[in-house]
């Protein structure tokens, strides 16, 4: 998938997600469950429109297309045990991660998410909910540093509630107000830059630094 397709995706899902409901019916719960385990759990697959999908959801469920609170307690479950898999995925590669080259593996994002796990600890378990491609990685990079289970669990849970939580309700109070519903592109294009232009700027920083250390 490349990023003009990828684009296309997040900035229709509305559309995509009508269609789901329209043609599969209840079946959309189990392919919307699908794909947030996905993003969470396989850093092969770090595109998907988490974000979105859940606010665009929460809007639906407020039409009376799907039932919030079904969808809420799905979509935790599915968060957080698609961390978990991501988890013991990169406990089991370890840190060979960093050193062998896996095409699998987007080795960019993989790197700022490590910048960001640094700075940041286990927080960055629950932070990253809201941090499309850190999202993804940040679970399986806390695998890989041998984070302790118990604490990724309390970070995972707490970050699954209130990411899906917060934008299900989000888009169930505010998806369906005229001005938001017209501008929705606007808006998840200036939440991706604003997710993910302070981490690009923090690990260009944090290169410079070491760059004039070693110079």
């Amino acid at each position: 998938m490349d990023i003009m397709q990828f684009l296309d995706i997040i900035l229709h899902v509305d559309k995509v997600l009508g269609t789901i409901i329209t043609q599969y019916g209840t079946w959309v719960y189990v392919i919307l469950f699908a794909i947030i385990f996905c993003e969470t759990g396989l850093v092969v697959a770090p595109f998907l429109p988490g974000d979105t999908l859940l606010f665009i959801g929460g809007a639906f469920c407020a039409t009376g297309a799907m039932s919030v609170e079904l969808l809420i307690i799905l979509l935790i479950i599915a968060a957080v045990t698609g961390d978990n898999l991501n988890y013991f995925i990169g406990r089991k590669i370890g840190r060979a991660v960093f050193t062998k080259n896996y095409r699998w593996i987007d080795k960019k994002a993989l790197m700022m998410t490590q910048v960001f796990f640094e700075k940041h600890g286990g927080k960055t378990i629950t932070m990253c909910r809201f941090v499309p491609l850190v999202r993804t990685f940040a679970p399986f990079v806390a695998g890989v540093s041998e984070m302790h289970l118990l604490k990724f669990q309390i970070y995972n849970v707490v970050g699954a509630i209130v990411w899906v939580v917060g934008l299900v309700l989000g888009g169930y109070f505010f998806g369906n107000i005229p001005i938001i519903r017209d501008h929705l592109n606007t808006i998840v294009l200036l939440g991706i830059a604003a997710a993910v232009v302070p981490l690009v700027l923090g690990g260009l920083w944090k290169f410079y630094k070491k760059t004039v250390r070693s110079s």
